[in-house]
């Protein structure tokens, strides 16, 4: 913590460009990393999330999930849970974004459950990392963002 956060230049769930200067730029951004699309435990995860989108989506704080699922399967994942915030594809080059936050599992390919909030300066104040198979206690996200 207390360090610049990497850079993310990633496509969401409709193709459009995302970068971390406009996604804090005139808030904080808690960034979820996630392994799969349309697993159980992302699911739920992210299920929690959207059921209090009001708390991580505001005028203090955006949230995107991030995976390295590619675009489809993220618009297909998205309409079908009706998650209303973005959702970052990392597929291509394979895993660059989680890499450089510490969370790609190089054996899977798949990110780990990372979770970062990163203030408006691009520093990341607040960091959780899970393993695989390891479910992030969402009441800690909570805490996060009611800091702000």
């Amino acid at each position: 913590m207390g360090d610049r956060a990497p850079e993310l230049d990633l496509p969401d769930q409709h193709g459009e460009r995302r970068l971390l200067p406009e996604l804090v730029a005139d808030r904080h951004l808690l960034v979820v990393f996630f392994p799969f699309a349309f697993s159980s435990i992302c699911t739920g995860e992210l299920l929690e999330i959207q059921l209090n989108i009001d708390e991580f989506v505001n005028d203090r704080v955006q949230v995107v999930g991030v995976s390295c699922d590619p675009t489809s399967s993220l618009r297909a994942w998205a309409a079908q849970e009706g998650y209303r915030f973005p959702l970052l594809s990392d597929f291509w080059p394979h895993g660059r974004a989680a890499r450089s936050y510490g969370v790609l599992d190089e054996g899977t390919g798949a990110a780990t459950r990372g979770t970062f909030l990163v203030d408006p300066d691009r520093v990341v104040t607040w960091s959780l990392v899970h393993g695989p198979g390891e479910e992030r206690p969402i009441g800690l996200l909570h805490e996060a963002v009611r800091g702000l």
